[in-house]
C-alpha cells in the first residue's frame, strides 16, 4: 500500500501592478509625501528673510539656529524629555514583553489592546485627558509632566520590536539553561537581554524620535521654561515665517530620519 503524499499548493498574492491606474497612484503619493519635505530642505539655504521667495544660496540661517540661545533652550527641553522617555518607557516595554509572553493568548491580546491604545486614540484627546488628570492630582506642568507623558505613549512604540523579537527566540537556549542550573533571573540576564538587545535598543530609538518630535501632548502639558523644539517652532510660524523655521525643521529632520534608519538597520540585523 502506497500513500502519496501532495504539497500544499501556494496562495497566489495579488500583483497589485495589474491594477489600472496603480503606477500613477503610487508616484502621486510619494509626491504628496515627500515634495514638502524637499521644499523645506530647499529654501532652509535661502539668503532672503521671506520663506518663500529665493534670493541666493546661504548657510545663514543654519548659523542663526545654532547661535540662538532660545532654540537652544528648547532643544534641550526636548532632548531631556526624550531620554527620560526613551529610558522609562523601553524598561517597561521590556517587561510588558516578558508579562505578555506569559499570558494565555486571550489575556495577552486583551493586555496588548490596553497597552497600544496610544496607537490608535488620536493624540490630542490623549493629550485634553493627561493634561485633566495631571490637573486633579496636582502635578504642576513642565518637564517632569511632559516625561511622564511622552513615556506613557512611547511604550506601546518601544513594545512593537521586542514583542516581535521575543516571539522569534528559539526555546533551546533557554531550555538548555534551565537543564544546567540556571535560575530566572542568570536566564534574564545571560541569555533573554542579551537576544533581546538589538530589539530593544531599536525599540528605545524608535521611542526616542517619537518623543523628540511630539507636538500635541507637548504643547498642552508645557510650562514656563519647558517649550520644547516642535512647540517653539509652532510659535515661530504663528508670529513670521523665515528661512530659520526651514533650517530648523530640516535639522530635525535629518535627526529623525538618522534615528528611524538606525532602528530600521537593527530589526534587519536580528532576523
Amino acid at each position: 500500500m502506497t500513500t502519496s503524499h501532495t504539497a500544499p499548493k501556494r496562495r497566489r498574492l495579488v500583483n497589485l501592478r495589474n491594477f489600472p491606474s496603480f503606477t500613477a497612484v503610487s508616484w502621486g503619493v510619494l509626491f504628496f509625501l515627500y515634495i514638502p519635505l524637499a521644499y523645506v530642505l530647499f529654501y532652509s539655504f535661502n539668503s532672503s528673510r521671506i520663506a518663500t521667495i529665493w534670493q541666493s544660496f546661504s548657510l545663514h540661517w543654519y548659523s542663526v539656529t545654532f547661535h540662538d540661545p532660545d532654540i537652544q533652550r528648547a532643544l534641550s527641553n526636548s532632548i531631556k524629555i526624550a531620554i527620560g522617555a526613551t529610558i522609562f518607557s523601553t524598561f517597561f516595554a521590556v517587561i510588558a514583553a516578558l508579562g505578555l509572553l506569559r499570558m494565555k493568548r486571550a489575556g495577552s491580546a486583551f493586555a496588548w489592546a490596553l497597552i497600544g491604545a496610544p496607537l490608535l486614540i488620536a493624540e490630542i484627546v490623549l493629550a485634553v485627558g493627561t493634561l485633566a488628570f495631571f490637573r486633579a492630582v496636582n502635578i504642576p506642568l513642565g518637564l517632569v509632566a511632559m516625561t511622564i507623558a511622552h513615556t506613557a505613549f512611547c511604550i506601546p512604540f518601544a513594545l512593537i520590536p521586542i514583542r516581535a523579537r521575543l516571539g522569534q527566540l528559539d526555546n533551546a537556549p533557554f531550555e538548555a539553561a534551565a537543564d544546567l542550573g540556571a535560575n530566572e533571573v542568570q536566564i534574564l540576564r545571560r541569555i533573554t537581554l542579551p537576544l533581546l538587545a538589538p530589539a530593544i535598543i531599536s525599540g528605545a530609538l524608535l521611542a526616542f524620535a517619537i518623543s523628540i518630535d511630539d507636538f500635541i501632548t507637548s504643547f498642552f502639558l508645557s510650562g514656563p521654561g519647558s517649550t520644547t523644539l516642535p512647540v517653539f517652532i509652532f510659535g515661530m510660524i504663528r508670529s513670521t515665517v523665515t528661512p530659520e523655521v526651514d533650517a530648523i525643521s530640516s535639522l530635525l529632520l535629518l535627526f529623525s530620519g538618522v534615528v528611524l534608519i538606525s532602528s530600521y538597520v537593527l530589526n534587519r540585523r536580528r532576523r
